[in-house]
């Protein structure tokens, strides 16, 4: 995965210049829509015509960036775990446990609700085997899953929350944050919407964190209320 991302990284590294940011700009362009073709056609029905019509792109400029469509699924599947790990990153022995999990969940949410075609991608991969992560999956996750791990294990023995089975708890999390991208068909036909609004979002976020404190022992937290979007639901 680190092949297509070092070609990009070096061609954007200097985005200060006006080459540099076009660059730049161009890169998140492709990723941004490859992200959502893969996610609506599968590694196997996209092509690089069909990514770069989305981009707004010659296709050359593809190729020019990415090399082959291999090098550019592997360069979306790398932005998407770089998006999903950073917040795990708040894991530390002396955080709060309540405000960790809160601030987690929430994280995971919103990019539920800001980049679901991310969480389509990654769910395609893992369900076709998992081929092109399979290496990340058993070193890179597994070291920091037992690292994070180890710090709620931390809490629990500490008496600062209550006790789970560390890793389980985290599968949990990802299983319910993730399946509103993964399944946001179903939730908007039973829920009776032709889009999942910000105050849906909120309040499925809310419910989510209320179940994940209460696994865990913990107080719930103040939600802030969110504005309501005008979308229709459906009659």
């Amino acid at each position: 995965m680190a092949k297509a991302m070092a070609r990009t990284a070096a061609e954007t590294t200097d985005t200060t210049q006006p080459q540099g940011r076009i660059r730049r700009e161009n890169v998140e362009r492709i990723l941004k829509a490859a992200e959502r073709v893969f996610a609506e056609a599968g590694f196997a029905g996209a092509t690089m015509a069909d990514i770069a019509e989305r981009a707004g792109l010659p296709k050359a400029n593809l190729h020019y960036y990415f090399g082959t469509k291999d090098d550019l699924y592997r360069a979306v599947l790398d932005n998407i775990l770089q998006m999903w790990l950073a917040p795990i990153g708040s894991f530390t022995p002396d955080a709060d446990p309540a405000a960790t999990l809160t601030a987690y969940v929430t994280a995971k949410m919103e990019a539920s609700r800001t980049r679901p075609h991310a969480s389509k991608v990654f769910a395609n991969e893992i369900l076709h085997g998992g081929t092109q992560v399979e290496r990340f999956l058993a070193e890179d996750l597994k070291a920091l899953v037992d690292a994070k791990a180890a710090v709620i294990d931390g809490w629990v023995a500490t008496g600062r929350m209550a006790p789970v089975d560390a890793r389980q708890f985290l599968f949990m999390i990802w299983a319910v944050t993730q399946h509103y991208a993964d399944f946001d068909v179903q939730i908007r036909k039973v829920m009776g919407r032709r889009t999942l609004t910000r105050q849906d979002f909120a309040a499925m976020t809310a419910e989510v964190l209320r179940l994940v404190l209460r696994a865990a022992g913990l107080p719930e937290p103040e939600i802030a209320e969110t504005p309501t979007d005008s979308v229709p639901s459906i009659s």
